[in-house]
Formats: structure tokens, C-alpha cells, sequence
């Protein structure tokens, strides 16, 4: 890794520890010109992971497009960065659970939903609003009404 004040090569790890959020690994360097100190975070990747989007077209996988997407349904809510991360590692788990190197753009999105849903209700309908398209205020109410439903089985401990 470059030090990030006089670019040069080789730095050392001084200290590794576990992050806050438990899906990452912090990394105390040194480097060897300079003696600048910094600190990396090493974090879990999707490698090889092609997307088939709606049109056929193919494009390999890109972490930071779904966290726009989850970043622009979870504005002004209340989340913390934890939970974000938490978030956005539990989807990137379910995919990696799906054992594929090809998924559609559409088995993506469900995941999104899906794990959304647990985290914020109001994003959740954002996101759905968006991804499925909404046509007019019915559909959007109906989908709101299937929300609401599921609530009220989960607070009777039916769900």
C-alpha cells in the first residue's frame, strides 16, 4: 500500500483489529520513508459477479451503484452508519448465498427490497416505488396496504 503523504511503496502494518461493525478489519500502517501513519479498512468483495440487466445487456457487478441507490432511499432517515454497513453487507451476503456468477438486475432488487423492508419501512417504499415502477397513487397504495398487513402479523405474532 502507497503512503498516502510521499507515495512511496512499502508501508507496515503496525496494528489489525476488528471494526466497530464487525464485517471489517482496521489496519494501523507506517511508512517505511516517511514514518506518516494512517489507517485502511480491508472489507469483504463480490468478485466476478455479472449483472443481466431488463434488456438482456450484461455489466459486471458495482457495490457502489447499490449503495447510491440505498443512499438515495434511506435520505433523511434516520440510519446509522452501522446499520448502513449491516445493510448494505447483508444484501451483498444474500447474493453471494445465491451461488451464481450471473444474476439478473431483477433478483437484485428483490434482495434490496427484501433486506430494506427489515430496516426502514419508509425506504422500503421509496425504493419499491422506484424499482417496481409504480403507474399511479393505487398502485402505490396497494403496495403500502401489503406493508401495513405484514405489520400487523408480525405485532399478533403471526408472522
Amino acid at each position: 500500500m502507497k503512503c498516502p503523504v510521499c507515495y512511496h511503496e512499502d508501508t507496515k502494518v503496525v496494528d489489525s483489529r476488528v471494526a466497530s461493525d464487525g464485517l471489517s478489519i482496521r489496519r494501523r500502517r507506517e511508512c517505511l520513508k516517511c514514518g506518516f501513519r494512517f489507517s485502511t479498512y480491508e472489507e469483504v468483495e463480490i468478485l466476478d459477479l455479472t449483472i443481466v440487466k431488463n434488456n438482456g445487456q450484461r455489466e459486471a457487478y458495482s457495490r457502489e451503484k447499490m449503495v447510491n441507490g440505498l443512499k438515495k432511499a434511506l435520505e433523511k432517515r434516520p440510519i446509522t452508519d452501522d446499520t448502513f454497513k449491516k445493510l448494505v453487507n447483508g444484501v451483498e451476503r444474500s447474493l453471494q448465498m445465491l451461488r451464481k456468477n450471473e444474476v439478473t438486475s431483477n433478483q437484485i432488487g428483490q434482495i434490496v427490497m427484501r433486506h430494506l423492508k427489515k430496516v426502514d419501512q419508509v425506504a422500503y417504499i421509496r425504493f419499491a416505488s422506484v424499482y417496481e415502477s409504480f403507474k399511479d397513487a393505487h398502485t402505490f397504495r396497494r403496495e403500502l396496504n401489503k406493508l401495513l398487513k405484514s405489520k400487523k402479523g408480525v405485532k399478533r405474532g403471526k408472522k
